[in-house]
């Protein structure tokens, strides 16, 4: 059927309203990366700061092997794990990407995989792959949602931790990198194993004052400890949620790219409709006036 001016409008105008939504879309992705990166940046100075603490508190106490488990998980021991996906549509291939690497990953470390999932969309591609699933956690809309998540992330992994169903705890994210692309990454939180301790021990201080800590240490190690998994837990989710707008964002780029590209072609034709419409009723006047006049002598 061949379209003519009054429905080709139509089609111009409606084009026109989903561009509009496009490009607010663009709008609402592109200032989404901007506060979760900003929070992520916010929080390296905390970060350092932190981790001087533990320095502080390793090169002092020397080994803590009650805090200190293993360098690494034994086969037998559940591996318990959290991935960060998004319940949120125009993501791409957002959820597959994060879904496989973690799939790929859990299995290459042997034992009985436990895992959590933030987002119901991957909680259902890691239940088809056939995961153990510990729970599901809401995908937070905001930096201010972070962070009752990751409380709530913690406050379960303390809980299955004193009933010894826990010795291993790995983050999976999809995180930034250059423009509007990202990666999967894997992170093990859970044992704090002697390498990463020395590392930090024979890190250099920064001033001349060597630092002193009080209650022997305990006390003041195992709240730096508990510092250092939140902003762990806080930084993947930001960055989690940063990719995921940047895969919108580039989602709506090619959405607006592909509307401009049929504006183009729609209103080319609909300008050749109207000419041909014009040309139509100039040829009919000019016909009816020569029909009018008569032949000339």
């Amino acid at each position: 059927m061949t379209d003519n001016p009054a429905s080709l409008r139509r089609k111009i105008s409606g084009v026109g309203d989903l561009q509009s939504v496009v490009r607010t879309m663009k709008a609402v992705a592109a200032s989404s990366i901007g506060q979760y990166e900003n929070s992520v940046r916010a929080l390296d100075d905390y970060y350092r700061t932190v981790e001087l603490g533990l320095s502080a508190c390793f090169r002092n106490s020397g080994p803590v092997p009650h805090i200190i488990d293993r360098d690494g998980p034994a086969p037998t021991c559940p591996i318990s794990a959290v991935v960060f996906g998004s319940d949120q549509g125009l993501v791409g291939q957002f959820n597959d990407v994060i879904a496989d690497f973690a799939i790929n990953s859990l299995s290459s470390l042997g034992g009985e995989p436990q895992v959590w999932a933030v987002g119901e969309r991957v909680q259902e591609r890691l239940n088809d792959a056939g995961l153990t699933l510990m729970g599901m956690f809401p995908v937070p809309n905001s930096v201010k949602a972070i962070t009752p998540l990751v409380g709530r992330i913690l406050l379960e992994g303390n809980t299955r931790h004193s009933q010894n169903q826990i010795t291993s705890l790995y983050l999976f994210y999809n995180h930034p990198t250059s423009g509007a692309v990202y990666e999967p990454v894997s992170r093990q939180l859970l044992p704090l194993d002697a390498t990463w301790q020395r590392k930090l021990a024979e890190r250099p201080w920064p001033t001349r004052s060597l630092p002193q800590v009080l209650d022997s240490g305990n006390t003041t190690l195992r709240a730096l400890i508990r510092e250092y998994l939140f902003v762990s837990l806080f930084r993947a989710c930001a960055e989690s949620l940063a990719s995921e707008n940047a895969s919108r964002l580039a989602a709506m780029q090619r959405a607006d790219k592909n509307i401009n590209e049929l504006l183009e072609e729609l209103n080319g034709t609909f300008h050749r409709l109207r000419q041909s419409g014009i040309d139509e009723e100039l040829f009919d006047v000019i016909s009816g006036f020569e029909a009018l006049v008569g032949p000339q002598p």
